[in-house]
């Protein structure tokens, strides 16, 4: 008996390590996965983290002005409180955070790169790249490759200002796969409400019936926030689609925006910044469906008869993007896509703008121009983008668009403004939304059950050998 002990017990212990580095084996590729989905999505928002600690600049109020563009104003206070409520939660342990704790290291991560973060113009220039524009006065600016996510030079990149019209990009990420083109609905009265003060109006009238794809070139032509709220009251609420909003913000890396109001009205700790919009468009160039309704030039949009036998004629709409339709003296910009301005008083002119030329396409966001040149956030956006076709590849790189899809769909007519005809089709989801989870679940599991096996098995081995 006393020679048998080391023989069984040698037997044992080569089947518990063998069994043990089976399951770990298994475990690292998915557990790897897992962790390289983890480091591209953050756990937490730095928006939520700097409004906590009052580093957000609020909205001086919500009076509003006519200015050179359709200004983009709108929303609802359930709307605000929600959008405060969905920040606070994701931020984890709500407005507090101990210094040092993973919550806190990974809100205040710098999104896309240290040089994003830096203050001032960062570019990184080589042997043959050209100079930036001269006369920029932006307060924040960006250039970035949409396929690559490439960052070729910002200024201020991560600077939390008012996007105004700009966040209805986001507005379109979050609802646009949600919501079928065909799919008709007859307005009332509480689709309607809250609207802000003075907000543009694409002139959605109680009663009529009216298909999605209409509502969604009124939002992107005529930036009417009337439409915006009658897409959120049918994706459930305004107050939902401001949390789902904040959300989707997040899982594309967003950290700078703290959603109040889904059309960009200002609204008191409302901001994004130049980073965070070219994030926006980069994931809704993503979807043709996004893509075509931000080329579109003009449309008609429809008319109809409410339940009381008023009636109103179609009339036509003009996208206010001027480098795409060229009006007010802009040139329209050769090779351009879209894909959204804005205007308020509290944000000025801001502008995210994307162009073609052959293989490449860029992303321009500008925001807030102070030299006081008419149309200078158009002149802006136009010179950076004539600089990034030129310097692309002939400069180094200051940072990445990161957690967001490589690929995206230019319009059909390589880019050219289009006249609406008909709906457009909706996307399928992309699956990328539901990798990282998966990864998770599976990983863990795994992990979870290589740990067990070694403890069952080291517990059986002393067993046997007794």
């Amino acid at each position: 008996m006393t020679a048998f002990r080391p023989t069984s017990r040698a037997r044992t212990r080569p089947r518990t390590a063998t069994l043990a580095a089976v399951c770990c084996l298994a475990a690292l590729p998915v557990a790897s996965a897992a962790q390289a989905a983890s480091a591209r999505v953050p756990s937490a928002p730095a928006a939520a983290a700097r409004v906590a600690a009052g580093r957000v600049p609020a909205a001086s109020g919500t009076g509003q002005g006519a200015g050179p563009e359709a200004a983009s104003r709108g929303g609802s206070r359930a709307g605000s409180e929600a959008g405060a409520r969905a920040a606070g939660s994701e931020a984890g342990a709500g407005s507090v955070r101990e210094p040092g704790s993973a919550v806190a290291a990974a809100a205040e991560a710098p999104a896309g790169g240290p040089l994003l973060s830096a203050p001032g113009v960062q570019v990184r220039p080589q042997d043959g790249t050209p100079d930036l524009p001269s006369g920029l006065s932006a307060l924040s600016w960006l250039v970035s490759d949409a396929r690559t996510g490439q960052v070729l030079a910002a200024k201020d990149a991560h600077r939390a200002l008012p996007p105004a019209s700009t966040l209805k990009t986001l507005f379109a990420d979050t609802v646009l796969p949600r919501l079928p083109a065909d799919t008709r609905h007859t307005v009332t009265e509480s689709d309607l409400a809250g609207i802000g003060e003075g907000s543009s109006m694409v002139g959605v009238q109680v009663g009529h019936t009216y298909a999605v794809s209409d509502l969604w070139r009124g939002v992107f032509l005529a930036s009417g926030n009337d439409a915006v709220h009658v897409l959120a009251h049918m994706n459930g609420s305004v107050p939902l689609t401001v949390t789902q909003m904040q959300a989707k913000a997040r899982m594309l890396g967003a950290y700078d925006t703290h959603v109040v109001s889904p059309d960009g009205y200002d609204m008191p700790g409302q901001v994004s910044s130049a980073y965070d919009l070219a994030l926006f468009a980069r994931a809704g160039l993503a979807n043709p469906e996004f893509a075509g309704y931000v080329s579109t030039a003009t449309a008609v949009f429809p008319g109809g008869c409410d339940a009381h036998g008023h009636c109103a004629k179609p009339f036509g709409i003009q996208n206010t993007n001027r480098l795409l339709t060229g009006a007010n003296g802009v040139t329209p910009y050769p090779g351009i896509i879209g894909v959204k301005n804005g205007y308020t008083t509290h944000a000025g002119n801001t502008l995210v703008a994307a162009a073609r030329r052959g293989e490449r396409t860029l992303i321009v966001t500008v925001m807030n121009p102070q030299s006081g040149v008419p149309q200078a956030v158009y002149r802006e956006a136009a010179a950076l983008l004539d600089w990034g076709f030129r310097a692309a590849g002939r400069t180094g790189s200051v940072g990445t668009l990161n957690a967001v899809p490589a690929a995206y769909h230019a319009p059909a007519d390589n880019g050219r403004a289009t006249t609406a005809t008909h709906p457009a089709k909706p996307s399928s989801p992309s699956r990328s939304a539901v990798a990282s989870p998966t990864a998770w679940y599976v990983g863990g599991a795994l992990v979870l059950a290589a740990a067990v096996s070694v403890l069952l098995l080291r517990r059986r081995g002393p067993a046997r050998a007794r």
